[in-house]
């Protein structure tokens, strides 16, 4: 069974279960509307305040305010965010889960696709994110989850490790493996 604060989820409605959670997905999706629109996705009263203080805890308003010669938060980002590169796609995700304060948040590949800068932003935008909630962090790039409180390696389908970082790591099984792969290439990418 899973439990959400000592109740079972079986017991909760599925629409009380599915308002307890926030996902930010590889693929970010992002309508042909503003900004601010984006950010603020099926609220009825946007604040834009609040709309604000997430793009800036989501490392976004910076480069918001400079789109479309200064329309910042007016701005029609094109459907899928077509005007927009692949990381403040994902800045803009990350506010809009902000906006949504899920109690649950799930992370899917959410920095795969992005280049070495953008992926430092969205990290920090991430550990934003993750305050105060709990989280599920699908990641293949280990610097992604390195911080997680536990992490699960999967091995064709199956959980074939189970502990933080740093006790996978002394392991010496899957995870390490893995950890010394990413580490060389890192360095081989900046050679």
């Amino acid at each position: 069974a899973i439990f959400f604060d000592g109740q079972d989820a079986r017991d909760l409605k599925l629409a009380d279960l599915r308002h307890l959670f926030g996902v930010v997905t590889q693929d970010t999706i992002l309508f042909n509307d503003t900004v601010e629109a984006n950010i603020a996705y099926a609220q009825d009263n946007v604040d834009r305040e609040r709309v604000k203080r997430c793009a800036q805890a989501a490392f976004a308003h910076d480069f918001v305010l400079q789109l479309d010669g200064g329309r910042g938060y007016k701005t029609v980002v094109g459907q899928g965010g077509q005007s927009l590169s692949g990381g403040q796609r994902q800045r803009l995700a990350i506010a809009r889960a902000l906006y949504r304060d899920p109690d649950v948040l799930i992370l899917d590949e959410a920095t795969s696709s992005l280049d070495t800068e953008s992926e430092r932003y969205v990290q920090e935008a991430i550990d934003n994110l993750l305050r105060g909630r709990t989280a599920l962090i699908i990641a293949h790039r280990l610097s992604t989850i390195q911080h997680a409180d536990e992490i699960l390696v999967l091995e064709g389908g199956t959980i074939v490790e189970r502990g933080s970082h740093e006790q996978l790591l002394e392991a010496d099984g899957e995870y390490r493996k893995l950890y010394h792969m990413a580490v060389e290439r890192k360095s081989f990418e900046e050679t």
